[in-house]
């Protein structure tokens, strides 16, 4: 017998859970791709990806994962032998720059570790080195998926507009868009890049690209640029095939555009604070947890959290037993700790990831957080008491500005009775 039966939840931070809403819109035949409905919705959604990121500038639609939209920014601003300055605080940080590496820029990586932010004072220090402006180009994850560190991106491009220093700022917002705060055009970022399978609510496949005009200004001379990464047709098409160098990605438009309804609906800033308020009810079990045992939270700082998905430890190889348990008995799935594998333990049995991104809700992260809850308890491991109670005061509590409601007065005498 398992309490597994029914609706699972998909708790792992990408693919997130898919809305009802997003998966009616795709259950469709196939349309023309040549004129009518698809060609005007494709047109509809550049203005509501521009809104979601806070950005005035282009935006290029690819067929493609996350990796794909990191190759498209890197292709369009950088020729090879450029050198790039990479911020890596966890497993996607170093993959990025990989690819840089890969595709021939010279690759320099400041290494913050797994628990810690990028150091803009460090970020200062290199680009004051680089006083021929050799530097085309700086990398950053605003939360790497898999140690959840949310990086200031602000405080980064601050440093670099100080120093007039023309390196250009390229965000990897993959785990955090439409979920945690992010604005393209006031912080400073000149190209940023994003997948359809996270905040954004769509079945992976769909890797996304704004930039600026000053990244448009690098693409003139980018020697890496090839016709397919060519982010300048894409967005100045002149045939509705160029948006995507060839056959459209007819279904994921359709699911894209209704989770941009979904978006606009609630309100951008309602969702940033939605997605903050769940992740501090899954801080504050973390905390009673830890409080009474070996579970422990990733990143110490809360402003350094991101509020997408959280990673948390417990000594190998109970975080698989965890999940293991979770999985089997309660009918949900949790992240695995990527990238975070310990010396001697070759695998990432004592990590795991809860993501809190997408269309969540109270009663899903409360629901999460009840199972494993129960899962500490059926396997045995030591933790402290009262973190459901303190995850459901977190979310009870009014939030910031914003008075408690009046308890309710006496129920209305229904006439006739």
């Amino acid at each position: 017998m398992t309490l597994a039966n029914g609706r699972p939840y998909l708790a792992i931070p990408g693919p997130s859970v898919m809305p009802d809403r997003v998966l009616n819109a795709m259950h469709r035949a196939s349309p023309n791709i040549y004129a009518g409905e698809l060609v005007e919705m494709t047109e509809s959604l550049i203005p509501d990806l521009r809104a979601v990121a806070r950005a005035g500038g282009d935006v290029a639609i690819y067929v493609g994962n996350g990796h794909a939209a990191w190759e498209a920014a890197l292709c369009n601003v950088l020729s090879r032998g450029d050198r790039v300055l990479a911020l890596a605080t966890g497993r996607f940080g170093h993959g990025w720059a990989a690819m840089a590496e890969g595709l021939g820029a010279a690759v320099e990586i400041i290494d913050f570790g797994k628990r810690a932010p990028a150091d803009p004072g460090r970020l200062r220090a290199a680009l004051q080195a680089d006083a021929d402006h050799r530097i085309r180009a700086v990398l950053v994850t605003h939360v790497d998926t898999a140690t959840s560190i949310r990086n200031d991106i602000a405080a980064l491009a601050a440093e670099r507009d100080a120093l007039g220093h023309p390196a250009l700022i390229l965000v990897d917002c993959i785990a955090s868009l439409a979920c945690d705060r992010f604005e393209m055009d006031a912080w400073g970022a000149d190209v940023m890049v994003a997948g359809s399978q996270k905040g954004l609510m769509t079945p992976p496949g769909l890797g996304l690209v704004w930039f600026n005009a000053r990244a448009a200004a690098a693409r003139a001379r980018a020697g890496m640029v090839t016709p397919y990464w060519d982010w300048a047709p894409r967005t100045r098409p002149g045939a509705y095939y160029e948006y995507f160098c060839g056959t459209a990605p007819t279904h994921h438009l359709y699911g894209l555009r209704a989770a941009l309804d979904m978006i606009g609906e609630e309100g951008i800033e309602a969702v940033w604070t939605r997605h903050a308020r769940l992740a501090g009810a899954v801080w504050a079990a973390a905390a009673a947890w830890g409080a009474g045992g070996p579970l422990r939270l990733n990143v110490a700082e809360p402003a350094h959290r991101s509020h997408a998905v959280t990673s948390m430890s417990l000594p190998s190889p109970h975080g698989t037993a965890l999940r293991d348990w979770l999985e089997r008995e309660a009918g949900v799935t949790l992240g695995i700790g990527l990238g975070m594998a310990e010396p001697g333990d070759p695998a990432w049995h004592g990590h795991f990831r809860l993501a809190h991104m997408g269309h969540v809700n109270a009663h899903m992260t409360l629901g999460a957080l009840a199972a494993m809850d129960a899962a500490l308890k059926a396997l045995d491991i030591p933790h402290g008491a009262g973190a459901i109670d303190a995850a459901a005061a977190s979310l009870a509590a009014a939030p910031p500005g914003q008075a408690k409601p009046l308890p309710a007065g006496p129920m209305p005498r229904v006439l006739g009775t």
